[in-house]
């Protein structure tokens, strides 16, 4: 596929109008430009310095909302009026203070408003409690004004569901952002914030991040928090984090978010070295493994290999060893354990909301291929559900194993460009799912298993070059891109992205 094909459709997407925010009082004000053009943090220090409001800001973020929205469908719940309400009289606190957010729609909870996890049988559920992590957004400064769309339980890559629609790709709209963090991604990449809360259960944020030009990085598993409903996501494979147009964005809210919650069962080591300060640190030689095969065998698209090829070149020239490897793993059963984990988890909500509502769940509330997951998950036995987590303790037994010859793997994201919207919806006949979802993330859901952090093409590429200055982000892949997955040590080194687009 042709980048300029991909991306003809969108250029001229709502390019350059002032916003009007100028007021008396200020030293300058803010136009849509402006305020596209810089991210979370420099957002925050426009706030400090008072060059803005923390209102204006908001103002501004809501008024692209309104602006863009209506086109790719990103931003499927508006809590406007409860952020009005939450601006602190004065200049708000925090590394963060005033900057906006949103919250993806899925296994989180802000206190008041809905959750649907994308689906219509959770369509009016709302929760009556903050959750650890939005806390943790709020003391930061955060201002939490709406969330982004998420497929039906987060169960595909792609962003579609019967509640909300299809999200579109900025830059094309017949191609699909991704999923299941497509909202957060395409909010992002068409400039409505700088930077939005997303999740990852199988490459959920690296996939959009991919499909939309941005930054997106996986935590490790435990390092963020999860509760108080639930501890883990998908019984450890999902983890929450963001994606984000500059890589400082994502060390500054992994600093702000990241530590140990009451009751976890992992308890990454938390050093004296913030995220946002190491990330300049230039990485040392590194050896780098070649991953560009596909697990199950099929063929992976040649611009796919191209992005992972050139990547693995540059690296070469910056005096890093590249040698093409990968570790003997268990596809089949591991994606089998995989299926039965995220199959358990979302019986385990439906059951819970079948409670709250008082009749059970019926094929007409739930989407066929999650109706079709469901079925089968209430089949399994305990010992099924047992064995599998054995499983995937093993494949992470066999990553680490592999990383401790290695700094880190260089990947494609997925297997083929984005592809268009429908081809990844869970309401279509299985059959015809199966052979797309194939495609999506056979180099990205096993560092879920392993509980392993993992990261886009961006990242990596930055990290590299040894940036020591924010730059406009590039243009989309139109590959997939690759992925680099390392030691946290490694992401602190990554700079902040370039912009990829004018609008």
């Amino acid at each position: 596929m042709e980048r300029r094909h991909f991306l003809k459709t969108s250029g001229g997407l709502l390019a350059g109008t002032a916003l009007g925010l100028s007021s008396a009082g200020h030293a300058r004000g803010l136009t849509q430009t402006e305020y596209a053009n810089h991210d979370a943090l420099g957002l925050a220090d426009l706030i400090r310095r008072g060059d803005v409001t923390a209102s204006e800001v908001l103002e501004a973020a809501i008024r692209r909302a309104e602006a863009i929205d209506p086109t790719i469908n990103a931003v499927v719940l508006k809590h406007y009026d409860l952020a009005r309400a939450t601006l602190p009289q004065g200049k708000p606190s925090g590394l963060l203070g005033g900057v906006p957010m949103l919250l993806k729609d899925l296994n989180i909870a802000l206190k008041n408003t809905i959750t649907s996890n994308g689906s219509l049988f959770f369509r009016d559920a709302v929760a009556d409690h903050d959750s650890l992590l939005v806390s943790r957004y709020r003391q930061a400064g955060l201002n939490i004004f709406g969330k982004t769309a998420s497929p039906e339980f987060g169960q595909t890559g792609t962003t579609e569901s019967r509640l909300w629609g299809l999200t579109r790709n900025p830059w094309n709209l017949e191609h699909s952002a991704g999923g299941s963090s497509g909202g957060a991604a395409a909010a992002v990449a068409a400039g409505i914030l700088p930077a939005a809360h997303a999740s990852d259960g199988g490459g959920s944020i690296r996939i959009p991040a991919s499909h939309c030009g941005l930054f997106g990085l996986k935590p490790s598993r435990g390092r963020i928090p999860f509760g108080p409903d639930k501890l883990e996501g998908w019984m450890g494979l999902s983890i929450m984090h963001a994606i984000t147009r500059s890589v400082r964005d994502s060390a500054a809210l992994l600093d702000i978010s990241q530590g140990p919650e009451a009751g976890s069962r992992v308890l990454p080591p938390v050093g004296s070295t913030r995220y946002l300060t190491g990330h300049r640190r230039p990485p040392p030689k590194l050896r780098i493994a070649l991953w560009d095969t596909h697990l199950f065998g099929l063929p992976v698209h040649p611009d796919c290999q191209a992005a992972a090829a050139k990547t693995a070149k540059l690296c070469e020239s910056l005096g890093h060893v590249i040698e093409p490897a990968a570790p003997i793993l268990p596809v089949q059963e591991m994606f089998g354990a995989m299926g039965v984990m995220t199959g358990t988890g979302m019986l385990v909500a439906l059951r819970d909301r079948e409670k709250q509502l008082g009749r059970e769940v019926t094929e007409a509330d739930i989407e066929p291929i999650n109706w079709r997951h469901y079925q089968e998950a209430r089949k399994r036995s305990a010992e099924d559900v047992y064995r599998a987590r054995a499983t995937l303790d093993r494949v992470g037994t066999i990553l680490d194993d592999f990383l401790g010859r290695y700094d880190m793997v260089l990947s494609p994201v997925t297997a083929v460009p984005p592809p268009r919207l429908g081809a990844l919806s869970l309401d279509q006949p299985y059959e015809k799912f199966v052979p797309a979802a194939l495609n999506i993330s056979p180099f990205t859901a096993l560092w879920n298993m392993g509980g392993r952090q993992a990261a886009d093409r961006l990242a990596i590429r930055r990290a590299l070059r040894r940036r020591d200055a924010a730059a406009p982000a590039r243009r989309p892949a139109r590959n997939g891109g690759a992925m680099g997955k390392a030691a946290t040590a490694r992401v602190k080194a990554m700079q902040p992205a370039r912009r990829h687009r004018s609008f």
